[in-house]
């Protein structure tokens, strides 16, 4: 028989990147008594990752709990940026409500309105909660009819219309349930969590039902399943079944060695846990994302959301420059292949396929940023590797008609910015769906509607046209017919001629050719590219070039040699700056540029033979 469990409560934390989700984790963290009154606690507590740290984004989707009147209140924190949408969808199938976080100066953005269309889908309720209302230019009673707006737009049904709304300050500590008091603490948010959402419902004589929604990995136990218990109870030295929807003939028998609940930013190590709790499973080497486990006796899979499609790809490849191998500590396509399938595990919207050369992975993703963050970890742990530019993944509709995938690019600027903007993005074949004036007239709202690849190494021209001052957001709109050429890079490349180590002498006459990457004393190799150049061909230079040492001095030539500094990209702005017929060099301590052929002679006849 099915019955309630109101003792706890299962919620995902959901909303547009910085809108303040894990600020509020944190809060709620610290309100509920996780931490000792003398406990240093740094900010961003969930955001457990370096590179999360560094970026202040969230990429990892994570689980917590708090107890609050004695009951348990079970917390996911989600990425917000639109790259790790496939995180948001697959943990909702988690919980039984969501907290939706709106920014009461920014309002509803476009992957508000993603995350929001999956909690709908999912008939989950939502509590709204307009945050960073201290700040001063916050609007919270134009941003409720905003969030209203959305909720009609994407169809909400009556009782998702109805939802109460809290506004909070995270970064205070403070919640109210009107938007004129202050608040105190966050009391009023406690309150409505568990008033509204409500408590999770389940058989608990039934036979065992776990879906795992997210696999953690670590290297002393393994993969670490996470799931909701829907029916029946799971203990330790339980047999079970691991099976799959979407697999029908998957039917693997497997005992639960440990079983973990989590308790603040720990998991706790338990016997038995029954429906509505959620709990993390070690020691199941073959267990994946959207897995059910069921007792012996009675096997049902529950159906799984299936995960949006990857929309980019880049080529993985061995590195095979002469400076090989010497800065990194795993080189050879057998770890490149390990490492990348071991992404799977944990990464549900990534694919890695095997290429026609044993030396080279396909890797597909959700944006620049998923794969960006893929490859600066890999770098981290110590690989060596070489990735091509990013390119879109295109399908042919029924009648064999090229699709590529476009765009919904939502952009702030200054009203100064707004005509270089739509210009810059009308080359790219951009489209202007909607334009409107926003904070007090000095801001422009633009909404362009553009193809996938027109965004490839766009933000970084982007945040130079808008001198820091832009934000652009983008959120995937399905596949519509080809838009036709786009011409990504204007400038050509500065290439090295020849191997051998940067000289002051050689890079200072390379300098009046254009802005150069690299300094002097660098090891450099003949077809890297070493800078970029205000003309559209590329150039070869020699900035290994000595001086000529002879015995007649004149007046000026013992004067220092002045360089102007070069420009030393980022891993962002080198996968923006390459061309196709390019590569990026990633090292652990390197990134270099080259041209995909080295040999000048062979490069143009190369590119002869394309014309």
């Amino acid at each position: 028989m099915r019955q309630k469990r109101e003792d706890v409560r299962n919620v995902a934390i959901i909303a547009h990147v910085d809108h303040g989700k894990t600020t509020l984790v944190d809060e709620l963290l610290k309100q509920s008594g996780v931490f000792r009154e003398n406990q240093e606690v740094m900010e961003r507590v969930m955001d457990s990752n370096d590179i999360e740290r560094e970026r202040g984004i969230t990429i990892l989707s994570k689980n917590t709990a708090v107890t609050y009147k004695g009951i348990k209140i079970n917390i996911v924190d989600t990425p917000g940026h639109a790259d790790f949408g496939g995180e948001v969808e697959r943990v909702l199938k988690m919980v039984n409500g969501v907290i939706l976080v709106v920014d009461a100066f920014e309002g509803a953005m476009p992957q508000t309105k993603f995350v929001l269309r999956k909690a709908l889908e999912l008939k989950l309720p939502v509590v709204a909660c307009i945050n960073k209302t201290d700040r001063p230019e916050a609007r919270p009673k134009e941003v409720v009819d905003e969030v209203l707006e959305l909720f009609l737009e994407l169809d909400a049904d009556d009782s998702q219309l109805d939802c109460p709304f809290v506004f909070a300050s995270a970064k205070t500590g403070m919640a109210s349930l009107s938007p004129e008091e202050p608040g105190v603490n966050m009391e009023p948010l406690f309150e409505t969590i568990v008033n509204y959402i409500p408590a999770p419902e389940g058989d608990p004589e039934a036979g065992t039902q776990v879906l795992v929604s997210t696999i953690d990995y670590n290297e002393y136990v393994g993969r670490i399943g996470v799931g909701k218990v829907d029916n029946g109870t799971i203990s330790v030295n339980q047999e079970v079944v691991i099976c799959n929807h979407h697999e029908p003939g998957k039917q693997t028998r497997v005992k639960v060695s440990k079983l973990y609940e989590f308790d603040g930013l720990n998991k706790v190590e338990v016997k038995e846990a029954t429906i509505g709790s959620i709990v993390a499973i070690s020691g199941i080497s073959d267990l994946h994302i959207g897995d059910t486990l069921c007792a012996v006796d009675h096997v049902e899979p529950i159906p799984f959301q299936k995960i949006s499609e990857p929309t980019i790809s880049m080529q993985f490849m061995v590195n095979d420059s002469p400076l090989a191998g010497l800065e990194g500590k795993y080189v050879t396509s057998r770890h490149l292949r390990d490492r990348l399938f071991r992404e799977l595990n944990t990464d549900v919207s990534l694919r890695v396929e095997e290429t026609d050369s044993t030396d080279s992975f396909k890797v597909s993703g959700r944006g620049e940023l998923h794969l960006s963050v893929l490859i600066e970890t890999m770098r981290r742990e110590g690989y060596e590797f070489a990735v091509s530019k990013a390119e879109v993944i295109y399908k042919k509709d029924d009648n064999g008609k090229l699709l590529e995938p476009m765009e919904l690019a939502y952009i702030d600027v200054p009203n100064e910015f707004a005509g270089a903007v739509i210009e810059k993005l009308g080359q790219r074949k951009g489209e202007l769906l909607n334009m409107g004036s926003i904070t007090n007239g000095t801001y422009t709202r633009l909404e362009i509607s553009i193809p996938a690849r027109g965004l490839i190494g766009y933000r970084g021209e982007f945040m130079t046209d808008t001198k820091g001052n832009g934000i652009m957001n983008t959120v995937f709109d399905g596949y519509k017919p080809y838009k036709g050429d786009i011409q990504y890079r204007k400038q050509g490349s500065l290439i090295a001629f020849e191997p051998g180590e940067s000289i002051t002498y050689g890079l200072y006459n390379a300098q009046e050719r254009g802005i150069l990457f690299i300094a002097p004393g660098e090891k450099v190799y003949a077809g890297m590219v070493v800078g970029q150049t205000g003309r559209s061909e590329d150039i070869e230079i020699n900035v290994c070039k000595r001086k000529q040492l002879t015995n007649t001095r004149s007046s000026s030539a013992d004067e220092a040699l002045r360089l102007t500094p070069p420009k030393i990209l980022s891993l962002e702005q080198a996968l923006d700056f390459i061309d196709t017929d390019e590569l990026l060099e990633v090292t652990p301590v390197h990134l270099r540029i080259r041209k995909k052929i080295l040999d000048p002679t062979l490069r143009k006849r190369a590119a002869f033979s394309k014309k």
